[in-house]
């Protein structure tokens, strides 16, 4: 009787796990679209409402979901306080949050780069580093949904499979 529930929870663990691995790889594109949104308003924000870079991300980080809104409320704080320069509040907020998302090291690359020529430039300029990011990001997600199709549903089926293997073993 013992075996059978020590059996079971070997089973519930590695099929939770499994579930885990997937959800982290659905999480990914999911949140580079948001990114991308968040990136598209901010473009709004400049060009069309002429907002300052601190109230533009203030009212990003009311607009979109977590972790994305942490990020730019730290963004708007560090701005609004006056001690750093706009990559540094940049950079300073992208790696705050960085532990929260599910991105890879490319799309902290490119948004790093993004913040390197934020508010350096005219709103044209501006425009078209935007425009430069979502190309790179969409080139991303794409990969990002690439790798979603081929390896979720494996992963789900491993932690099934390898609980099962785990069980079969130790019985």
């Amino acid at each position: 009787m013992i075996k059978l529930i020590g059996a079971a929870i070997i089973i519930l663990a590695t099929t939770w796990a499994g579930f885990e691995a997937a959800k982290h790889l659905a999480l990914r594109p999911k949140q580079l679209r948001q990114i991308k949104l968040a990136l598209q308003s901010l473009e709004a924000e400049i060009m069309y409402g002429q907002t300052p870079l601190q109230d533009a991300a203030r009212k990003l980080s009311k607009l979109v979901p977590m972790p994305l809104s942490l990020f730019f409320e730290s963004f708007s704080s560090l701005l609004s306080s006056g001690n750093t320069t706009v990559k540094q509040a940049w950079e300073e907020s992208l790696e705050r949050v960085w532990g929260l998302m599910a991105l890879k090291q490319g799309e902290f690359e490119i948004l790093v780069q993004f913040g390197e020529t934020l508010g350096r430039h005219d709103r044209h300029h501006q425009q078209k580093q935007i425009l430069l990011t979502l190309t790179h990001l969409e080139r991303e997600e794409a990969e990002a949904i690439d790798r979603q199709l081929k390896y979720e549903k494996m992963m789900k089926s491993l932690g099934f499979l390898s609980g099962l293997l785990l069980t079969l073993l130790l019985l």
